[in-house]
């Protein structure tokens, strides 16, 4: 009878580690990308159409240049950016992208552009290849051969939650997926639950809030795939985040266990 009493808290001691051990560790299930469900998932091809038709919005920058076989024209349609000259002669050169920021119009809070020789031309909600064409039409009034090129500057995206370099950037590209956003914050955390990754995204009449799955390669063809203009990425922590190592302390674990063993055999010989 005393001898099972005493090997009590052994075996208190053994079921307390096993219970932290498992509920310390990140299961990699909840971390790792694209994952193949079945053996039976033998699928390697997934169709996703770029359709990336954003309206533009008060407070937009539009890079802006056109382009003509007169140098004269070319200054004094293109003020920011310098001529344009087909064949050379002027500087094309743009730089880094705080200068293409420069170098852009911004759409005013009324979502008007002001663009030289033709004063406001009112082009919220338009998208790019429809401002394009109003201005190229515009000019035809009095530019008989022009080329006119528009593009979005940046846009915005906010990542948030469980990655390593939360906060805003922005974006100096046509258009950027989900994997793309996440790695510009440096990944995602060891706490961070790839299941539960929430994309809030504007609309004309409010916002919406989608969840979608990291850990599933449907995702590749999923319509969320490819992000837009001021979206918001929310990574949720898994769960029981505060009870859990990224990197198990074994060390610490076993000579806790070290020394609980040494005072117990202490006690039982004294």
């Amino acid at each position: 009878m005393k001898k099972a009493l005493n090997s009590i808290p052994r075996v208190l001691l053994w079921l307390s580690i096993l219970a932290i051990v498992t509920s310390s560790c990140v299961p990699l299930k909840k971390t790792t990308y694209l994952q193949v469900q079945e053996s039976a998932d033998t699928v390697k091809n997934f169709v996703n159409e770029r359709k990336i038709d954003y309206r533009i919005q008060p407070g937009d920058n539009l890079y802006i240049r056109v382009v003509t076989l007169d140098e004269k024209t070319n200054v004094l349609l293109n003020p920011l950016t310098g001529s344009g000259r087909v064949g050379g002669g002027g500087s094309t050169t743009l730089g880094n992208d705080a200068s293409i920021y420069l170098q852009s119009y911004e759409i005013s809070e009324a979502g008007y552009l002001d663009f030289p020789m033709l004063g406001e031309i009112f082009v919220r909600n338009m998208n790019t290849d429809e401002v394009r064409d109003v201005i190229n039409e515009r000019l035809k009034e009095y530019l008989k051969e022009l080329v006119v090129i528009v593009k979005l500057v940046n846009f915005n995206l906010t990542l948030l939650g469980e990655v390593n370099r939360p906060g805003g950037y922005k974006i100096y590209r046509s258009n950027i997926n989900l994997f793309e956003a996440i790695s510009l914050a440096g990944d995602m955390t060891d706490f961070a639950n790839a299941h539960r990754v929430a994309l809030i995204r504007q609309t004309k009449t409010g916002s919406t809030v989608q969840m979608v799955n990291m850990t599933s390669r449907s995702i590749l063809a999923s319509e969320y795939y490819y992000l837009k203009p001021n979206d918001v990425i929310y990574v949720y922590p898994v769960r029981g985040k505060q009870f859990s190592f990224a990197n198990f302390p074994y060390g610490i674990v076993f000579g806790f266990i070290t020394t609980t063993i040494l005072l117990l055999n202490y006690f039982e010989t004294n």
